[in-house]
């Protein structure tokens, strides 16, 4: 384990940098690289939420997807209970894709409109049940689709029968599927009306006192961090430009980038946790 660690350190990042290469000319020759994660560190204790706000292209959802390696990672480290995952290799990764899942942003482009419900919330559970049956595989969809408050009988419609809230309760569902440790809420409400995402909120908040998950919540909404995040982290042009617990983040920001974010939201929502 790093010596860092507290002994209840889930997730630990250090100087991740993600840089994606800017080409130009005929023959297509690099000359510059976009820094859109740029030396952060942070880590993430086990059972919390930890949330990570900046506006659009501030490199908070790539961050998200480097933790899983949908992006490549130019330099760092990132320690999963206490072990190195930045050099593996697709096939010794594959362990952590049951442990570490995403909820995506958009519930209408997540899912694949041709699948069924069923085809959808089962397919993680192939790749990594590969021993169950499809009697077994169809009651635990049952199952998961009764937890994220959608009815049973649901599990033969198609994702253009439902609603957006009710879409993204599926991509939940289908998160759950492998019974994950840790998931990435990639802006998991943004797409959402208003009276939807408190609904989405207490669900994932109800979900996490339930089966022990733990966060990253990223998300550009101030107010919903502060409502589901122990800790807070603001992030602006690849970088961390504050890190504290979200009560000081709201009610005593020091970075003027904060104060500018806050200063943008015309209430805060009280917190509840």
């Amino acid at each position: 384990m790093s010596e860092l660690d507290n002994g209840n350190t889930l997730l630990e990042v250090s100087n991740l940098k993600v840089h994606f290469p800017v080409m130009s000319g005929i023959l297509r020759r690099r000359d510059n690289s976009i820094r859109a994660v740029d030396g952060i560190s942070f880590k993430i204790d086990r059972g919390s939420t930890v949330g990570l706000v900046g506006e659009s292209g501030s490199g908070k959802t790539t961050i998200g997807r480097a933790l899983v390696k949908l992006a490549p990672i130019t330099e760092g480290s990132i320690l999963y209970e206490g072990e190195e995952t930045t050099k593996l290799s697709a096939k010794s990764f594959f362990p952590y894709r049951k442990k570490i899942q995403m909820i995506f942003q958009d519930p209408y482009n997540s899912l694949n409109p041709r699948l069924t419900v069923y085809q959808i919330i089962s397919e993680p559970m192939e790749i990594h049940f590969t021993d169950w049956d499809k009697t077994h595989k169809r009651k635990r969809v049952e199952e998961l689709l009764d937890k994220v408050g959608l009815e049973p009988n649901h599990i033969d419609r198609y994702p253009h029968e439902f609603s957006g809230g009710q879409r993204q309760r599926i991509g939940i569902a289908r998160a759950l599927a492998v019974e994950p440790e840790f998931i990435i809420c990639d802006e998991p409400v943004s797409a959402l009306d208003v009276s939807v995402q408190a609904q989405i909120i207490n669900l994932l908040q109800d979900l996490q006192d339930e089966l022990a998950l733990t966060y990253l919540f990223i998300a550009h909404d101030l107010a919903v961090v502060e409502h589901i995040s122990n800790d807070v982290l603001v992030m602006t042009e690849g970088k961390i430009v504050e890190h504290a617990d979200a009560k000081t983040i709201y009610e005593n920001p020091q970075n003027e980038y904060t104060k500018k974010l806050l200063s943008a939201v015309p209430k805060l929502s009280t917190r509840s946790r």
